[in-house]
């Protein structure tokens, strides 16, 4: 990845986009050291210009960007970062810096991020709780269940069942990937090699 910090006086332009939703988050810039920065602790490292120093996102408010992956431009002069952030992006505390909702335009997405979060910060009475309480094999007999569920309805041919019963295996399923520490972009991405 040859960039050209030359152009801008040793500094480059950075787009922030969330890896999930493709939201731009917001715009900063880059210098050699703060790029370093960024790829070797995986959380993204700015150039202040008022400051005059680095700054890693998030250092103050605890709302990091988890490095994804870093792209150039057809210039070599313009840096896109795709992130995970851990928190709304902007200062004044909204999710972008554009005054803009960063929510997944799939669903899927947001409750992969509910069992994420209940698999790492417990809560009592939680059925998602319960079943990684139970362990893997739970998980993956419920998904047995649901999936034969899914095939009795198809047969059937009722539409709304079908459709209740696909939400109860897809979210199972979502259960089981995260219990395996896997998510639904792994398999998103496996699936579009596949198509290629």
């Amino acid at each position: 990845m040859k960039i050209d910090f030359d152009k801008g006086n040793g500094l480059v332009p950075v787009i922030i986009q969330d890896d999930k939703t493709s939201k731009v988050l917001m715009m900063a810039y880059m210098n050699k050291e703060s790029l370093e920065s960024t790829k070797e602790t995986g959380k993204v490292t700015f150039f202040s210009r008022s400051r005059n120093k680095l700054w890693t996102k998030g250092e103050t408010s605890g709302n990091y960007l988890e490095l994804v992956s870093i792209a150039i431009d057809c210039d070599g002069d313009t840096l896109l970062i795709k992130v995970d952030p851990t928190g709304p992006v902007c200062h004044t505390g909204k999710d972008t810096c554009f005054d803009e909702k960063n929510s997944p335009s799939n669903f899927l997405f947001e409750l992969e991020r509910i069992i994420k979060d209940r698999k790492e910060n417990p809560k009592e009475g939680s059925y998602t709780n319960y079943l990684f309480d139970k362990g893997i094999k739970k998980i993956a007999q419920k998904v047995g269940e649901e999936a034969t569920e899914t095939i009795i309805e198809a047969l059937d041919g009722n539409v709304n069942l079908l459709k209740e019963e696909t939400g109860d295996l897809l979210y199972h399923l979502i259960v089981l990937l995260q219990a395996n520490n896997l998510t639904l972009n792994d398999v998103s991405n496996l699936l579009e090699s596949r198509h290629k």
